[in-house]
């Protein structure tokens, strides 16, 4: 067969679905390629992957005899209020032969030094503004040892929603361990199913930075007795821990409780990053767009110290 590939959202980021399916496609015989509507001719089959809702989807003519759309971002749909929501019934699943087969790492070189994967999939969490619990329910639990994904590169990108939740954690945190690679947990850690026995662990994995969330300001009295506590047990510097600090998903707007959470991670030896909820259809200059340039950039953020100030200036 003559296999082609495209990557919806443009090869910002490795997309761990096609690498499988060209590693599948390859050992059982077939031509792999990146799909070129006006270099790669006809194909027997191409396979458009898609991660984001909002990626407009591909806008050329695809000459296959089968196309097969898959990702979350194909799953995704607006209601009549802006909404989104996750239906599974539109997600195609990989057969387990090609879920769990070594990646084609060839597909993206500039990353070649680098493994992608999941090691748990599921979050007990549920949260409102996330399909994880929706598409890969709300208990996490073990897919894969580290070993199915690297093989000796010195650097890993873990993409699991919830590693610390699942029943694993330890055996998964001790392969990192072992790996002696640098280790990135591309969605953050659950600072609140963190232990003092989780914090040694995780100071044993080598990491360039290290990420957590605090995305609801209810949760504030679980957790920053945490975050105190990991910042005594840990050895990573401050400026290399970062917080997500989840914005606008309650108000399009920038609410005290924002400041709040911005203010006390800084003070308390951690770099919040902003997220925006919804981002692509704020307007340009908006608010909260502006609360993210401040808290996102560094050199800014250490100068002015009150979004005020920010302002002023």
């Amino acid at each position: 067969m003559r296999v082609g590939l495209i990557d919806v959202d443009g090869k910002n980021f490795p997309n761990l679905v096609l690498m499988k399916l060209s590693a599948w496609h390859k050992e059982n015989g077939d031509h792999v390629e990146w799909y070129e509507p006006m270099f790669s001719g006809h194909m027997d089959r191409v396979y458009m992957s898609k991660v984001f809702s909002f990626t407009p989807d591909y806008e050329y003519c695809v000459d296959a005899d089968e196309i097969i759309k898959g990702g979350t971002g194909y799953a995704i749909t607006l209601d009549s209020d802006g909404v989104e929501h996750y239906e599974n019934s539109k997600d195609r699943k990989l057969q387990s032969e090609i879920e769990h087969i070594y990646p084609d790492y060839s597909l993206y070189p500039e990353a070649k030094n680098t493994a992608y994967g999941f090691l748990t999939r599921g979050c007990p969490r549920g949260c409102s503004f996330c399909h994880v619990a929706t598409k890969e329910g709300q208990c996490s639990y073990k897919v894969a040892n580290l070993s199915e994904f690297w093989k000796e590169q010195q650097y890993i990108e873990i993409l699991d929603p919830n590693i610390l939740a699942c029943p694993d954690w330890k055996e998964l945190l001790q392969q990192l361990i072992d790996s002696n690679a640098y280790v990135n947990f591309n969605q953050g850690l659950d600072i609140r199913m963190m232990t003092s026995e989780k914090a040694e662990m995780i100071s044993k994995i080598k990491t360039i930075t290290l990420h957590f969330a605090w995305d609801r300001y209810e949760d504030k009295d679980l957790i920053t007795p945490r975050f105190e506590e990991f910042r005594k047990i840990s050895k990573i510097c401050d400026h290399n821990l970062y917080v997500y600090v989840l914005c606008g998903n309650r108000e399009k707007r920038i609410l005290p409780e924002d400041l709040e959470r911005i203010y006390w991670l800084r003070d308390h030896g951690y770099a919040p990053y902003v997220m925006l909820y919804d981002k692509e259809h704020l307007p340009r200059g908006h608010e909260l767009k502006r609360l993210q340039r401040w808290v996102n950039n560094r050199y800014v953020f250490w100068k002015c110290q009150t979004y005020e100030e920010y302002k002023e200036r």
